[in-house]
């Protein structure tokens, strides 16, 4: 847990790592399955409904959050002006550690990809922040890298400021802002599904995110829920992106040109939220894209199909995930979900290595569907009115489900009635 704090017209071929080429438009699908082996069925797990896969419980961390933004929200109203809430300096144990003598760690909150995360205190004003540690003596010490990428992507909406970073007792500390809750915390608390207005204002943010670090030149490498998260206070409507332990520069300083696209590469990130080209070759743009993608179905079903595979050895997982992913059709992935997302995740897939995303494109696609459903961006997400939110959710699930039982008895039934439906419409039939 972390609590930091154009579609392209042509076609274009890869290579898979077994040397088979595959290309960009759906036969690549197939080509996928010709290296791998056909699908038998049995590889697509059911899309369980939130009932069956989350059995609600308080989130303590969300509880504490949303009480940490009341609290701000009635001394903001008092005041009638943004201010931050400085909590009291508590007496404290002399022997916790103290950075910079400044910092003062309190606990310990969760992990990075590379380090511990704690609370610490500003010993100054008492405001709390968050201290990524790491040994000095790691064996691929990373911290420093990433407190240099967080440098360059300083200034950015929802990027973290950097407030310090060094060596104190052998361990490499960077302090940062402290955060609210990650998106993972708030689909929990939500019991484990989104609404669609929230996933719009959630997505409109993420891509913005997105855009900003690739125009830094940077690929994320790990795009997951867990490592976008809520603001405090006054931001408390921002969406942050955290966690660049795993960024990679795809712009070469002595070329000055892309980086190459390579194959037969090892798997970086998040296998559940990775692309599918993650698996086997070189991540770009388009991979941050596809990953985010993956995260509105996500935040939408509750679940992803590959999820719960299990394996004997962690290699033979990672391409157990590879091969649902690369074989699920983009149209089941999407289901009952508006068009928009299908598009999106065809027109990432179709984007050349080196090629440049469209954002606005993307941004104005989903901004159409708030149109078109005569909603506004009021940053009224599910979290704010949780309890009519879960009644909403309970007969959202309760009408899918009824659809699914009736259309699997017209495919599945040989009656007449359901045999005149399937000639009367036999695309509805085929679903």
């Amino acid at each position: 847990m972390s609590v930091l704090g154009e579609v392209s017209g042509g076609e274009s071929t890869y290579m898979t790592a077994e040397g088979l080429s595959f290309s960009t438009e759906p036969n690549f699908v197939e080509s996928w399955k010709d290296t791998k082996g056909s699908c038998n069925g049995n590889c697509h797990p059911k899309i369980k409904t939130p009932q069956e896969e989350f059995k609600f419980k308080p989130n303590k961390i969300v509880v504490a959050w949303k009480k940490q933004i009341q609290e701000f929200e009635k001394k903001e109203k008092k005041q009638n002006r943004c201010t931050r809430v400085v909590p009291k300096v508590d007496t404290m144990d002399p022997l916790e550690f103290t950075v910079a003598k400044k910092y003062r760690l309190i606990e310990r909150i969760g992990n990075g990809s590379f380090g511990e995360l704690y609370r610490a205190r500003d010993l100054g004003n008492g405001e709390e922040v968050a201290a990524k540690v790491e040994l000095v003596k790691a064996t691929q010490p990373m911290l420093e890298r990433e407190a240099k990428i967080y440098q360059i992507l300083s200034g950015g909406e929802g990027i973290p400021q950097v407030r310090y970073y060094g060596i104190e007792r052998d361990v490499n500390v960077l302090v940062l802002d402290l955060l609210g809750p990650t998106l993972e915390d708030l689909l929990n608390f939500c019991m484990r599904r989104f609404s669609l207005h929230t996933i719009l204002v959630l997505a409109e943010q993420m891509l913005t995110r997105l855009e900003f670090v690739h125009l830094k030149c940077f690929v994320h490498r790990d795009i997951k829920p867990e490592n976008f998260l809520m603001g405090q206070g006054a931001q408390r409507n921002v969406v942050y992106l955290i966690d660049f332990g795993l960024a990679k520069n795809f712009y070469s300083p002595c070329t000055a040109r892309h980086i190459e696209y390579r194959q037969n590469r090892e798997l970086v990130g998040t296998p559940r939220y990775a692309s599918v080209r993650a698996h086997f070759s070189e991540q770009g743009r388009r991979d941050d894209l596809e990953s985010l993608g993956y995260i509105l179905v996500y935040f939408w079903h509750g679940r992803l199909p590959w999820q719960g595979i299990q394996s004997n050895s962690r290699a033979q997982k990672f391409e157990q995930i590879a091969e649902i992913k690369a074989s699920t059709p983009l149209d089941n992935l999407c289901a009952d979900l508006p068009d928009e997302f299908l598009m999106y995740l065809r027109y990432v897939r179709c984007l050349h290595f080196d090629e440049m995303p469209d954002y606005m494109y993307l941004r104005q696609m989903f901004r159409n569907l708030f149109c078109r459903r005569r909603r506004t961006n009021d940053f009224f997400f599910d979290w704010v009115d949780k309890q009519s939110f879960v009644q909403q959710q309970r007969d959202c699930v309760a009408k899918r489900d009824k659809h699914q039982i009736m259309k699997k008895n017209l495919n599945c039934c040989s009656c007449s009635y359901h045999k005149h439906w399937r000639r009367m419409d036999p695309q509805r039939g085929q679903q």
